[in-house]
């Protein structure tokens, strides 16, 4: 399976309260955040009902849910998240998007797919979000430092931002990426100030890691 670090801190930050029952990843890929969705919440009380959904085939991250212990709680669909229409609001909705905007296309279709936001723009995002989230709900995502800041304007007026978490590979070098927290905008009168911090990934030593970013990822990672 395909691991990348930014699935891997979205799937390990994002807040699940104990009343989640539905949880939604957009753009699943092969399906990590999804299955670290289910490992995360393997002994709650009540079951939880994981959903990938993703505009490329899912096979893949079927086949990868199949080969764990929580296959049966996670469902993928091959859909534009913009067309996906579920029976029920999810608890909440987690993404990876593709997310570069302004660099040049890569002209590899695939990966030009992955990495930048042509097939689901900033708007879109939002406006999925928005319609499919539980109003008491929570949407977590991940982007670079540069689009973190146009996504959170995109979203002004109809997802609040609650918790921010700017992430740095070694402390001497600016944030590379942004763990980015939204509530319903309905809400504002009952959600808590942002809550700002900051994660470092490495010590700047080769292959040496935080504890905190061990602390972290550790259940998800065999050499931690």
């Amino acid at each position: 399976m395909k691991v990348n670090t930014d699935g891997v801190l979205l799937g390990a930050w994002a807040a699940i309260a104990p009343q989640v029952r539905r949880i939604l990843d957009v753009g699943t890929g092969t399906g990590v955040i999804a299955l670290m969705m289910a490992q995360r919440t393997e002994g709650f009380a009540h079951p939880v009902l994981i959903t990938g959904v993703d505009v490329e085939q899912v096979g893949e991250a079927r086949a990868n849910a199949d080969a764990s212990p929580w296959g049966g709680r996670i469902s993928f669909l091959q859909a534009d998240v913009r067309q996906y229409a579920p029976s029920e609001r999810f608890d909440l909705i987690v993404s990876n998007p593709p997310f570069f905007v302004s660099e040049l296309l890569s002209p590899d279709a695939g990966r030009m797919r992955a990495r930048h936001a042509v097939t689901l723009p900033y708007d879109a995002l939002r406006d999925a979000a928005a319609r499919m989230l539980d109003p008491a709900g929570r949407f977590s995502v991940i982007l670079p430092a540069a689009e973190a800041r146009l996504f959170v304007d995109v979203c002004k007026g109809t997802l609040v931002p609650v918790r921010r978490t700017d992430v740095r590979t070694i402390p001497c070098r600016a944030p590379k990426r942004v763990l980015l927290e939204f509530a319903m905008a309905g809400e504002d009168a009952a959600l808590p100030g942002l809550r700002h911090d900051e994660l470092v990934i490495g010590t700047g030593e080769h292959e040496c890691y935080t504890e905190e970013y061990r602390a972290l990822t550790r259940d998800f990672y065999l050499k931690f």
